[in-house]
Order: C-alpha cells, then sequence, then structure tokens
C-alpha cells in the first residue's frame, strides 16, 4: 500500500502538498494587533552608512511656457533637494532638468522622489507644493488623458465635467480623497496618499471615458466616509449600501453615411480654365474698349433685375390679401340675416301704420263734420268789375 501510494504521488507531482520551510512559520507579529503594517518609517541615515555606489540620474523635458518660471523657483528647489545631498541642474538649452546621488547620499529611495519631483514641476504643479513630494508619507501619479479618447471636442467637454462649474468638482473630489489634483493639458496631476491616489484615478478614467459622472463618485465616496464611522460595519461588505447608478440611453445623432460611387481607375476631367472659356463665348478676340462696354452691359442688366426685384417686393405689401371661401359664405350668410330683419322691420312698421289707421277710423264724431250755426260763414270778396 505504502509503495502504490508513493508511486500515486511521484505521478502527480501537482498535486504534492508544498512542505513548509523553517522561513514559513508564523511569527508572533503576523496577528499583534498593535502594529500598523501601512506606516512608513521615517528613514535614518545609520541604516546606509556608506552611502550609494553607483550614480543615478533621471532627466526630463519640460514645456517652453515653464522656462521662465523654473527659472524663478530653481534655487528654491536646488535648496530643497540639497537637504537630501540630491544634485540638480537646469539646462534652458534642451529644454530638461536632471536630478543625480552623489556621494553623500544616504537614502536610496531619495532619487525616485526627485525624479517625481522634476515631473510634476513639468506638469505646471508650483514649487512649493511639488517639495512637498520629498516627504515619505506624500506619493503622486501623472494621469494620462490625452489618449483615452479620440474625439476632441468631447474630450474638452469631459474635462471641463471633471472640472465642474468654478472648480467645484475639483475640490470636491480633493477633500473627500485628500489629495492635491492639478488638471493640465492631456494629464491630471495628483499628490497624497496610495488609497487617494487610486480613488482620483477611477474617478478621473470614469469620466474621461463617460463610465459614470464624478458627481456620482462624489456620493459614493460620502457615502463610504459615513459607513467608515461605523466600527460595526468595519468587516463587512459596502456595496448593499453604496447607490448603483444606472447609465441612460441618450438619443444620438445620426451619422450620414455618403454612397460610395462605383470605382472608375479615370481621374475626372479636367475643369475648364478662364482661359478656355473666354474662348468658347469669344471674348477672348475682343478689344479691351468692347470688354469693357460687355461687363457694363452686364452689370447694368444685373442691376435693372435686382432693382424690379424690390419694387415688386415693395409693391407686394400694398397687395390686398385674396378672401377665402369660408369669408365669403360667413358674408353671405351676414347679408341673409341683415336682409331678413330689414323685410321684418318693414312690416312691423306697415301693420303699425294699419293699427293707428284703423283706430282713427273708430274714433270719429259727427260733430266735426256738421257746420255750426252759430258761427258766420267768412263773406266772400266781390270782384270789382274792370267796368266800375
Amino acid at each position: 500500500m505504502d509503495s502504490e501510494v508513493g508511486g500515486a504521488e511521484s505521478s502527480n507531482p501537482k498535486k504534492q502538498r508544498k512542505h513548509k520551510g523553517k522561513h514559513d512559520k508564523p511569527k508572533p507579529w503576523d496577528e499583534d494587533p498593535n502594529i500598523d503594517r501601512w506606516k512608513v518609517d521615517k528613514f535614518d541615515p545609520s541604516w546606509n552608512a556608506g552611502g550609494m555606489l553607483e550614480v543615478s540620474s533621471f532627466s526630463t523635458l519640460f514645456p517652453q511656457y515653464r522656462e521662465k518660471y523654473l527659472q524663478e523657483v530653481w534655487p528654491m528647489v536646488k535648496t530643497a533637494l540639497k537637504e537630501f545631498a540630491v544634485a540638480c541642474e537646469l539646462n534652458l538649452v534642451e529644454g530638461s532638468m536632471t536630478v543625480s546621488t552623489t556621494r553623500q547620499t544616504k537614502d536610496p529611495y531619495i532619487i525616485v522622489k526627485a525624479r517625481d519631483l522634476i515631473k510634476l514641476l513639468s506638469r505646471s504643479v508650483p514649487a512649493p507644493q511639488a517639495i512637498k513630494i520629498l516627504n515619505d508619507d506624500m506619493q503622486c501619479d501623472i494621469i494620462k488623458i490625452g489618449n483615452l479618447i479620440r474625439n476632441k471636442e468631447r474630450f474638452v467637454k469631459r474635462r471641463e465635467r471633471l472640472l465642474g462649474p468654478n472648480l467645484s468638482t475639483l475640490k470636491a473630489i480633493e477633500i473627500l480623497t485628500g489629495c492635491y489634483i492639478l488638471v493640465q493639458g492631456n494629464t491630471v496631476a495628483a499628490m497624497g496618499s496610495f488609497k487617494g491616489l487610486k480613488q482620483v484615478r477611477r474617478v478621473v478614467e470614469d469620466c474621461i471615458k463617460n463610465v459614470l459622472h464624478p458627481v456620482y463618485h462624489i456620493k459614493i465616496l460620502l457615502m463610504k466616509r459615513e459607513l467608515a464611522k461605523n466600527p460595526a460595519l468595519a468587516n463587512e461588505n459596502w456595496d448593499r449600501f453604496l447607490p448603483k447608478f444606472k447609465k441612460k440611453n441618450v438619443q444620438q445623432k445620426k451619422v450620414k453615411t455618403k454612397e460610395k460611387k462605383p470605382y472608375t481607375p479615370f481621374p475626372p476631367p479636367q475643369p475648364p480654365s478662364q482661359m478656355d472659356l473666354q474662348l468658347e463665348s469669344g471674348e477672348y478676340f475682343l478689344s479691351e474698349k468692347k470688354k469693357s462696354e460687355r461687363k457694363w452691359r452686364e452689370k447694368m442688366e444685373k442691376q435693372a433685375e435686382k432693382t424690379a426685384e424690390k419694387k415688386k417686393k415693395r409693391e407686394a405689401a400694398f397687395v390686398p390679401p385674396k378672401e377665402n371661401n369660408a369669408t365669403n359664405e360667413v358674408g353671405s350668410s351676414n347679408a341673409n340675416e341683415n336682409s331678413e330683419v330689414a323685410a321684418m322691420a318693414k312690416s312691423l312698421k306697415r301693420k303699425a301704420k294699419e293699427f293707428r289707421n284703423n283706430q282713427a277710423d273708430g274714433d270719429v264724431r259727427a260733430e266735426s263734420y256738421i257746420a255750426n250755426a252759430d258761427q258766420a260763414r267768412p263773406k266772400k270778396k266781390k270782384l270789382s268789375s274792370k267796368s266800375d
């Protein structure tokens, strides 16, 4: 049985259990809660008393518009690097900055910090802020965003979205992540802790790629900050507390596709030149005087056409509009109604007149028609004869 088992183990070497060595044994400080494994101890020069054996150097280029500013702040940069025994050089001819170690340099990692310093200076970070990178608890990350999107207009809009109105979005991200952020051209320079830099990179890349708006990231970071205050939720998954934002499908403009013309190996015909057109019309053989007369005549014809058009437009304002059928019907119906009203009024007047006449006939008195005897009739004057 033992031989069979040994043969099976030898035939399947992948299934063999790896034996722990003497260095793989559990240490007493592995589970010590008082030890902070993320703490970065400050460098002590006694750890590397012999110094550096080889010279390490880094160089980076800077844009021309930064030349004047770098000349002004270079003494400050030189003084800051001198404390760590790092040499620096500003070359204005080549447009480059160089940092290198010396024999007095003790910290082997300080040259990497110096390299990050000149990179930040070339990306328009102010010198007082960039010098803070030399501290052990400060890290930096330069995020390249220029190659994440091809369309330049969209890139500019999304970069402005990252900044926000009056830089409000950028300031909110800085407060929540505890990092310094500077958006310059095609890069985003960030300075802070490792955790904050990781959050900043996610926010920037999601914004430029149009995955998630920075405002939603700010809401998530605010909720994470509140959840971190609760010690009961320290070892639990926070996904059930965080909001989930769905991307809305916005209708985009349809791209007009041009119809492909059938391929022909022959080039298109050459357009006629001005001389060819003059030869066809016969203008080429005319004298200068006739040419000028012809041009003047064409000019006057065009002027007359434009004058006629303008006159027509002015007269169009005084032409009465055509009446529609609906208005004609309304007018005819109104006329019929008016005629009916007039006929009714006429008949009423006639009836009223007849009624008054009948009433007058009923009130007739005989005395009015009998001559009064008492009254003397007027005597008629006798006409005197001509003979008298």
